[in-house]
């Protein structure tokens, strides 16, 4: 049994909401908090990896320090880029948000988004957004779909991601499912 759970959960969700916000326009898909001890091991997965290292290295740097000051613990970072940011949902649900900040039809960033992600291999993406689209007085919710997402099916590799646009309105709500195809269990022989 693990002492302090709940410290260590609330330090986990402390630090990730810190990265996010820190390196907000580098593309970060997740970040991943391994403990060792003292010590912490963050993986941060990221589109555009060159922005968060900085030159030779100094963005990397400041950050680890600036985490260690918050914590005071050791702490190491890891960086690794996502090849097809297309077909991670949480980065196509953040680029929509964007989006529809910069005042894009959300129907247009929605279509556009679903079409980039089909011509990169995905088998079906999805897409909702929900709240004052484009002003209007009742908030409603809309969503576009392009190939099949068998959000029944277990065995289906589907990736989700969540993200708020902050309009002059309120906020907007993006929501996104991307289909790889089907993960298949090794088979074990006869049971």
């Amino acid at each position: 049994m693990k002492v302090g759970y709940a410290k260590q959960l609330h330090e986990d969700l402390y630090l990730k909401k810190y990265i996010k916000e820190k390196l907000y326009h580098s593309g970060i898909s997740r970040v991943e908090i391994e403990r060792a001890g003292q010590k912490l091991k963050i993986i941060i997965y990221t589109a555009r990896p060159g922005i968060i290292i900085g030159k030779k290295g100094a963005e990397v740097e400041n950050l680890k320090k600036s985490i260690e000051l918050v914590i005071g613990k050791q702490v190491s970072i890891d960086i690794k880029e996502i090849r097809k940011p297309e077909l991670d949902a949480q980065l196509v649900a953040e680029n929509i948000a964007m989006q529809i900040e910069k005042r894009v039809a959300y129907r247009r960033a929605m279509k556009k988004s679903v079409l980039s992600s089909l011509r990169f291999g995905a088998q079906g993406v999805k897409i909702a957004c929900s709240g004052r689209l484009s002003g209007a007085e009742i908030a409603r919710a809309e969503w576009y779909k392009e190939g099949r997402v068998p959000l029944h099916t277990f065995r289906a590799d589907i990736d989700y991601g969540f993200a708020e646009s902050k309009t002059t309105y309120g906020i907007i709500g993006v929501k996104v499912w991307i289909y790889k195809g089907d993960v298949l269990p090794e088979s074990k022989g006869p049971a």
